[in-house]
C-alpha cells in the first residue's frame, strides 16, 4: 500500500511512501522487543548522553527539519523552527532529570528494608498526530527511552517524512537501531499493533474517536494507555483584567499553529464591561493574519493541514451562524485555507460553543462575572485547560478548584512545558505527559520488602 503526503498550501504531492506489511511490522516489533532486553540494562548516564546528542542534532538540523514540517502540514516556517527547538529542550530536560524522577523511594514499614523501585515495562507504542509532528513524538520518546523502554511510532500518514526523520535522528545520535522505530501503517494495521503480545503499553495523542478506539482495544487486552485528546479551552477575561494584555494572550492562544492545537483558546468568555472593546482590539490583530507562503519567515498563518479539516471548520461556522452567531470577520475557505474568523453572540447549542474548533475561529460569549464564567467553562465535554485573565490573581487562585480542567493558567495562554505535567480529564483523555508524572506513566512501580 502507498501512503502519500500532500502539501496543504498548494496541494502538491510532497512524497510517496510504501507502507509496511503486517509481516514487516511484526518483524520490527520483534526486533524492538529484543533490543529492550539490552537497553533496559544501560545506565542513566549512557541514556542521557545519547538523548543530549538527539537534542544537539535537532538544533543543528532545525531549519531542514522545520522545512519538512511546513511542507507536510502547512505550519508557518517560524513556528516549525520553534517546534524543533522545543524538542531539543525536552531532550535536555529528561537527560538531566530522569534519574532523579526514577530514584528508588524508601518507605518505612515493619520490614528491615522496604522501598519502591521504578523499572521499565518494555516496548511502548505511540500513535501520534500531525499538528505538532516533532513535539508530540519527542515529548513521548524522551521520557520513554530514558526510563529504559524501547519505542515504536505510528505517525499520522500526512507527516510520514517527519516520522522517518525522527527515527533517523535517534540512529544518528548513536541509539541502537531498534531502540526507536517508525512503522508506516494504515489505521487498521495500527490497531493490530496494540494487540501484539510484545507491546506493553500505548500512548495516543489524537481525536476523541481515535481515543475511544485505542482505549477500547488497550482495555480489552489489558494494557495501560495514556490518551491526550481534544480540548475546548475557555479564555476568560474578567472585568478587572488588563485589556491589552488580555487581548494579546487571547490572540496567541487562538491562532498559534493556525488554530490547530488541542490547548488553543477556543471559547472566549468576556466580561460585559470589556466585551466590545476586547472584540474591537482582537479584530484589529486578526486583520494582520494574511495568507502567505508558509515557507516565508514573515508568515503568521498557514493553511489547515488537510482540505477535509478546513471543510469541517466551514461547516461548524456556517451552522453556528444559522443558529444566531454573528460573523464579524473571515468565514471563507479556499481548499485547505480557512480565513481567521471571529464570531460573536455565540451561545451553548451552537457548534462554535459545543464542539472543538480545530482551526482559526474565535467565538465570543458575554459573561457577567466569574460565577458565570466557571459555569460556561465547565459546560463542555472536554477538560484540558482554561486561561483566566484578571487583575487579581490571588482571588482567581481561590476559585481554581471549581474548574473541571487539567490545567489553569492565569494571565497566560495554556501551553505545554517539560517541567509541568500535561493532560486533561473528561473527554480530553487520561494520564499525563511531561514532568515527573509523564515518565512515571510507563514504568513498573515495584514494591520490594526485606524482612
Amino acid at each position: 500500500m502507498e501512503i502519500v503526503s500532500i502539501n496543504p498550501w498548494d496541494l502538491k504531492i510532497v512524497e510517496r511512501f510504501n507502507a509496511h506489511t503486517d509481516q514487516e511490522a511484526n518483524q520490527i516489533i520483534d526486533a524492538v522487543h529484543d533490543e529492550y532486553k539490552s537497553w533496559k540494562k544501560t545506565s542513566f548516564q549512557e541514556r542521557a548522553k545519547l538523548l543530549l546528542r538527539v537534542g544537539e542534532i535537532l538544533e543543528a538540523r532545525k531549519e531542514e527539519l522545520a522545512a519538512h514540517i511546513t511542507a507536510e502540514m502547512g505550519k508557518p516556517i517560524s513556528e516549525s523552527i520553534a517546534e524543533v527547538s522545543k524538542c531539543a529542550w525536552v531532550c535536555r530536560f529528561y537527560a538531566e532529570k530522569a534519574e532523579t524522577f526514577l530514584k528508588p523511594r524508601m518507605v518505612e514499614t515493619d520490614a528491615s528494608k522496604s522501598f519502591v523501585t521504578y523499572e521499565p515495562l518494555g516496548v511502548i507504542y505511540a500513535i501520534m498526530p500531525w499538528n505538532f509532528p516533532f513535539w508530540q513524538v519527542l515529548r513521548f520518546a524522551a521520557p520513554t527511552l530514558m526510563a529504559g523502554n524501547t519505542a515504536i511510532l505510528k505517525h499520522a500518514p500526512n507527516v510520514t517524512r517527519c516520522a522517518l526523520d525522527i527515527e533517523e535522528i535517534f540512529a544518528e545520535a548513536g541509539y541502537p537501531k531498534n531502540a526507536f522505530r517508525t512503522l508506516i501503517l494504515d489505521n487498521t494495521q495500527a490497531s493490530k499493533v496494540i494487540e501484539h503480545p510484545k507491546v506493553r503499553a500505548v500512548s495516543l495523542t489524537g481525536s476523541e474517536k481515535a481515543g475511544e478506539a485505542v482505549a477500547s482495544t488497550a482495555g480489552r487486552v489489558l494494557k495501560p494507555s495514556v490518551l491526550e485528546l481534544g480540548g475546548s479551552n475557555a479564555v476568560i477575561v474578567l472585568a478587572d483584567a488588563d485589556l491589552d494584555a488580555a487581548v494579546d494572550v487571547g490572540f496567541r492562544a487562538r491562532f498559534l499553529n493556525s488554530g490547530q492545537s488541542c490547548i488553543a483558546g477556543k471559547r472566549f468568555l468576556i466580561a460585559d464591561e470589556l466585551h466590545d472593546a476586547y472584540v474591537e482590539k482582537f479584530l484589529a490583530k486578526v486583520a494582520t493574519l494574511v495568507f502567505q507562503d508558509p515557507t516565508d519567515s514573515t508568515t503568521k498563518i498557514g493553511p489547515l493541514a488537510r482540505v477535509d479539516l478546513a471543510e469541517g471548520i466551514e461547516r461548524q461556522v456556517n451552522e453556528s451562524i444559522a443558529k444566531g452567531a454573528t460573523l464579524k470577520m473571515g468565514g471563507k475557505r479556499d481548499n485547505a485555507k480557512y480565513d481567521a474568523t471571529v464570531l460573536t453572540n455565540v451561545k451553548p447549542g451552537m457548534p462554535a460553543f459545543d464542539e472543538e474548533l480545530f482551526g482559526p475561529v474565535a467565538p465570543f460569549v458575554r459573561i457577567k462575572d466569574m460565577d458565570e464564567a466557571i459555569k460556561l467553562s465547565n459546560m463542555s465535554s472536554f477538560g484540558l485547560g482554561v486561561t483566566i485573565c484578571t487583575g487579581n490573581s490571588e482571588k482567581a487562585l481561590e476559585r481554581i478548584h471549581e474548574f473541571d480542567e487539567g490545567a489553569v493558567f492565569i494571565n497566560e495562554l495554556v501551553k505545554s512545558d517539560p517541567r509541568l505535567p500535561f493532560g486533561g480529564i473528561k473527554r480530553s483523555g487520561f494520564g499525563r505527559e511531561l514532568s515527573a508524572e509523564g515518565i512515571l506513566e510507563f514504568v513498573n512501580a515495584k514494591t520490594v520488602y526485606v524482612k
